[in-house]
């Protein structure tokens, strides 16, 4: 057969298209589909194809990841990071009345202030203290900014997981993560690029929305990890199965499929999430299971982490599941302590808490320890916390109600000055009252390590340009190193 004229088509007019179609039974034209498909999804500038691809940050990053350890239930700021000599003076009287009226759930306004029964030191050398209820995290106290002024909009676990999730005490709207994989895309081909690792003994309050992609585009939302020995399920196919090689065929061909109906619906992003779900998963049949083996891992490392101790075995293995992710490019990782209850200490705030505590200070002062000997804690921003706090005056005679008024989270690494504490409740730890830090500026900090600027990291949903912080958030700069 002659080749093509110098237009660019076949003498019988017939393009090249047509040609590839017809000859060979059409298998050129599935070579050719895959190649074209390929070469689009690797450049970052084709987000349908690719809404994962790398993209710029807004400026230079301080950090490429984050782990975000999140403390579900409620950790009480008065037994961990804040120090309050006038609650322990005051126990058993009433709130004074010059703190004003409270908003509580259930009354406990008017119950007796409880003292805690921790006792707190001065840490490192940098003196940033803590309570003897984190013993190991005491070790990494100079690599941490405690914030001990945040506040929050919600009394209630659902509306206050989401707000500290997604920006928003509504549900639907996007999680953190997804907006750090909108923003940024993911640096690694075979991978999520924001991975969640809820606690196996139970889910959190407010449900899988809380780490959803909300109106984002479905790629970005979170994946679900477990613990134990598989924590994706499905990922290695049945025995007797598919090989590779008839498997990437099968799904070339899908995938050649998949991409002239798209054609016709270039808008339909959870058709794009789909399309680029199928190769992901084949990608993630090769790389995800050795990087979930932590079998690879030194008896060292593994002893460090707990996983030699029934207590903070679980814990501590997510937890160096997380390092093992950074270390592959996974962007934003999201692990819970606390299965529905967890840290909710509304009956005994000190069982409660040692209990929570015993399982996972070491695992986390072990992964911030290894982080930093292998040379990864400069560019990964770690971040503990939980929805809110608790309440200063008593509930059941030994546990503290719901706090957003005030309340503590700390970072760690990625760009983060390290021994500091920044902020202040009040004198009973009821309100945060210097130097207040919101729900919105605590993200707008999160980005602003990545390189994003809350202000501009939008989306056009509903007629408008959305944004996690919605129209507040300020970045805390006095912790940025």
């Amino acid at each position: 057969m002659r080749g093509p004229t110098e237009s660019g088509r076949f003498p019988s007019g017939m393009s090249r298209r047509s040609f590839l179609s017809e000859a060979g039974g059409g298998f050129g034209l599935l070579a050719l589909g895959w190649l074209l498909q390929q070469e689009r999804a690797h450049a970052s500038e084709d987000r349908a194809l690719d809404p994962l691809a790398p993209k710029p940050p807004h400026f230079e990053a301080k950090a490429d990841s984050v782990i975000y350890l999140f403390m579900h239930g409620g950790p009480s700021h008065l037994e961990t990071f804040d120090r309050k000599p006038d609650l322990q003076r005051l126990h058993g009287c009433p709130l004074p009345e010059s703190f004003g009226p409270v908003a509580t759930r259930r009354k406990v306004a008017r119950n007796p202030l409880l003292g805690t029964k921790r006792t707190f030191r001065k840490c490192g050398e940098s003196g940033v203290e803590i309570s003897d209820l984190f013993p190991h995290l005491s070790s990494c106290a100079d690599d941490l900014a405690v914030i001990r002024s945040c506040w929050a909009d919600s009394v209630n676990h659902p509306q206050a997981v989401y707000q500290m999730n997604t920006g928003s005490i509504l549900m639907g709207r996007p999680s953190l993560g997804s907006w750090v994989g909108y923003g940024l895309g993911s640096e690694s081909r075979d991978l999520p690029a924001f991975v969640v690792l809820p606690d196996p003994a139970g889910g959190i309050k407010g449900g899988p929305p809380a780490y959803g992609n909300g109106f984002l585009p479905a790629s970005y939302q979170g994946t679900v990890m477990r613990g134990g020995e598989e924590p994706l399920l499905n990922l290695r196919p049945p025995e007797g199965t598919l090989d590779r090689a008839e498997q990437r065929r099968m799904l070339d061909y899908i995938g050649v499929l998949n991409a002239r109906h798209l054609e016709s619906r270039p808008e339909d992003g959870d058709l794009a999430a789909r399309i680029q779900t199928y190769e992901l998963a084949y990608r993630m049949q090769s790389a995800a299971p050795e990087a979930v083996d932590l079998a690879r891992e030194s008896d060292e490392t593994r002893a460090l982490y707990g996983l030699d101790d029934p207590v903070t075995a679980d814990f501590g293995a997510r937890c160096l599941l997380a390092r093992r992710l950074v270390e592959r490019g996974v962007r934003f990782i999201q692990l819970y302590s606390g299965d529905f209850n967890g840290w909710d200490a509304h009956n005994d705030v000190e069982s409660n808490h040692s209990t929570m505590s015993a399982k996972t200070d070491r695992p986390v002062a072990a992964l911030l320890t290894d982080l930093k000997r292998r040379g990864l804690l400069d560019r990964t921003l770690v971040v503990w916390g939980g929805e809110f706090g608790r309440m200063p005056m008593s509930e059941s005679g030994t546990g503290r109600d719901h706090n957003p008024h005030g309340f503590s989270t700390w970072f760690a690494g990625g760009g983060v000055k390290g021994g500091v504490m920044h902020g202040e409740t009040d004198a009973v730890g009821l309100r945060a009252e210097v130097d207040r830090v919101h729900v919105h500026d605590l993200h707008a900090t999160i980005l602003h390590l990545l390189g994003l600027d809350h202000t501009r990291l939008t989306f056009f949903h509903n007629g408008r340009e959305h944004r996690l912080t919605d129209v507040a958030g300020e970045v805390v700069r006095p912790i940025l190193a």
